[in-house]
């Protein structure tokens, strides 16, 4: 049987820690320049500051259990494997494939790799359906979202076995509106707080965009928001709405959004991630589409507003 290939520089130069943290729904560190800041996804340290990745170099280092290195290095720790075993898996997730002939990709074909743009990397369409979900979970009644609307959004709790077991459960679809992963939400204090399925691009899908682009919504208006609730309370006003899943927006994400709206109206959270990620969201967009900003204040979220004031904010 053929050994199993595996080309460290290759895979160093394919995937970046970006798309890996992406993979391991790591979604609670903080953006400061260059780098990405706080606590330990290896040891789940208490440190909230222990943490830091240099997206430039590529590399990461904890402060407090010690560990550093390149991708192959994280992944190797977070799987408690070799750094070859990782390098395996990397190549597996990421359909890196060998080389023909010993040629090593250019750097230009690397960067799109990593960056979703080459033609394998794409979420394929589940070929199940988790049963069982509550849609009337206190959780969900506690944030405020109705039971007739959860169930809507196919959002419940999921008792069953599996990764997403004891979580609220979030169905993500694709443009075409086919089902290609699940969200699932802690409803305590447990971290990460929301995990998404291992090999799932996120930066390849906008949440809830095959409703979004649906016949009720001819106008061809959207409000862009970062997160899943954000984007059910804005749609529960009456707003067509889709989410990044994050504060960050790809290319391809951008192409989804200049391809199905002409007017973008950006509610960001008002935390200092949510005011940085909302400049740099406009300039990318203001090329293709009218945006609009709406500047939440005192670190509110959509989602902790009530309709009333977020008709308020957007207009009709």
């Amino acid at each position: 049987m053929k050994s199993e290939w595996v080309d460290f520089k290759v895979i160093k130069s394919a995937v970046n820690l970006q798309v890996v943290l992406d993979h391991y729904g790591i979604n609670w560190l903080r953006k400061n320049g260059n780098e990405l800041r706080g606590r330990c996804p290896i040891h789940q340290g208490e440190g909230n500051d222990a943490f830091h990745v240099n997206l430039v170099k590529n590399a990461f280092q904890c402060f407090s259990c010690k560990a550093k290195g390149n991708v192959l290095d994280f992944v190797a720790a977070m799987e408690e494997c070799s750094v070859r075993d990782a390098a395996v898996r990397l190549a597996q997730w990421f359909t890196i494939a060998e080389p023909e002939s010993g040629m090593v990709p250019s750097k230009e074909a690397a960067r799109k790799h990593a960056d979703g743009e080459s033609e394998p990397v794409f979420n394929k369409p589940l070929t199940f359906q988790l049963k069982g979900i509550d849609p009337a979970h206190p959780y969900l009644v506690g944030r405020g979202i109705p039971t007739e609307v959860a169930a809507a959004f196919g959002v419940g709790y999921f008792g069953g076995k599996g990764s997403m077991a004891g979580r609220v459960v979030i169905p993500i679809h694709n443009e075409g509106g086919e089902l290609v992963a699940y969200a699932g939400r802690a409803i305590d204090d447990s971290e990460p707080r929301y995990k998404l399925p291992g090999g799932f691009h996120k930066s390849l899908e906008l949440f809830n965009l095959h409703r979004a682009i649906g016949e009720s919504n001819p106008s061809k208006h959207v409000v862009l928001v970062e997160g899943f609730f954000d984007c059910i309370t804005v749609t529960m006003a009456g707003f067509a709405s889709v989410a990044l899943m994050g504060s960050s927006l790809s290319e391809h994400q951008e192409q989804l959004l200049a391809h199905h709206f002409d007017r973008i109206c950006l509610m960001m959270d008002g935390d200092a991630p949510g005011k940085e990620a909302v400049s740099a969201i406009a300039l990318k967009l203001m090329r293709r589409a009218y945006v609009r900003i709406v500047d939440l204040r005192d670190g509110k979220q959509p989602d902790q507003l009530a309709c009333d004031e977020i008709c308020s904010l957007i207009g009709k």
